[in-house]
């Protein structure tokens, strides 16, 4: 069964279990040192969350298959992990990315002498070239249509609006939208800017566009914001009382207000956090805007995972289509 690293009240452990999460039986069956290990991998070498948990989900993937199979932890051979590979279900980046969190463990249980090889390393995984993103985009009208379908009488309106254009208007990823805080919207005489945390804790400040500066201004003035200036910008709101809490929405939240929003803006389609990214950018580039302002606007370190977003091909392509009439 999968669980919880057994651990006493002093020894230090407790937080990094709490990160890791649950243990898969793979690990727990192996023993207590291989235990810590699992623990101290989670907790000190991947800092960014969401791969931390998309690896932990790797592990756990891997793990259910082997005790299916009554496969220990020191039984994992090269064969076997090409026969899961073969068996695996998820589509290609899938794969590499459950290989790539199995290959970096099993290199972490080598060094701890958990194992005696790295068996992973011996697996090779097939090759894919994505020259365009799957996140899906919205159309201009449908923006504009989104952005008036909300009751700017209500404070919680007035903060999805907000958020929605934070992440429209500056092409911010979710995380980066959410942790926002009350001195990150910065009144610099007539200009505002917004401070972002990126992955990695790099910090970023973007100049708002006028309509962005508009929402986040219509919004602060109506939730007259307490806690200081450390304190979260876009907070939940209490049930359906309309009143804003003092914790900090969460991606989850984010996502959840997206699809709510979208439905009641009568906007049809499987479209995410994401999508304002994929939005932004590739309205950016419709207008003239160069691909590398885009990659510094959104944070991306080399300008390919830029012209993953950029959804001007689908666009024109859509339209050549339409003159196909009968």
């Amino acid at each position: 069964m999968d669980g919880h690293l057994p651990v006493k009240q002093n020894d230090g452990l407790q937080t990094a279990t709490a990160t890791a999460g649950r243990i898969p039986s793979l690990i727990t069956d192996a023993g207590r040192e291989a235990t810590e290990s699992f623990v101290e991998f989670f907790a000190s070498t991947i800092p960014n969350k969401n791969t931390r948990v998309a690896y932990l989900h790797a592990v756990t993937q891997f793990s259910e298959w082997c005790q299916e199979r009554q496969i220990p932890l020191k039984g994992v051979s090269p064969i076997l992990l090409a026969a899961y590979r073969e068996q695996h279900s998820g589509s290609l980046p899938t794969v590499k990315q459950h290989f790539s969190a199995l290959r970096m463990l099993f290199a972490w249980f080598v060094e701890r002498g958990i194992t005696e090889r790295n068996p992973v390393r011996e697996v090779k995984t097939a090759k894919f070239s994505r020259g365009e993103g799957k996140t899906p985009a919205l159309s201009v009208e449908e923006v504009q249509q989104l952005f008036e379908s909300f009751d700017t009488e209500s404070l919680v309106g007035l903060r999805d609006r907000a958020l929605i254009g934070v992440m429209a208007y500056t092409f911010a990823r979710v995380e980066a939208a959410t942790s926002i805080r009350i001195r990150d919207y910065i009144q610099q005489g007539r200009r505002s800017f917004i401070r972002l945390r990126e992955k990695g804790g790099r910090e970023k400040e973007i100049p708002c566009h006028h309509k962005l500066e508009e929402f986040l201004d219509a919004y602060i003035q109506a939730a007259d914001l307490a806690g200081g200036k450390d304190a979260p910008l876009f907070r939940t709101a209490a049930g359906r009382t309309g009143k804003l809490t003092e914790n900090t929405m969460s991606r989850f939240d984010a996502w959840k207000m997206v699809r709510r929003r979208l439905k009641d803006a009568g906007i049809p389609g499987e479209f995410t956090n994401h999508s304002f990214r994929a939005t932004g950018i590739t309205t950016f580039l419709e207008n003239g805007g160069s691909l590398e302002s885009a990659q510094f606007i959104a944070g991306h370190a080399d300008s390919r995972t830029t012209k993953l977003y950029d959804r001007r091909h689908q666009r024109a392509s859509l339209e050549d289509l339409e003159r196909v009439r009968y």
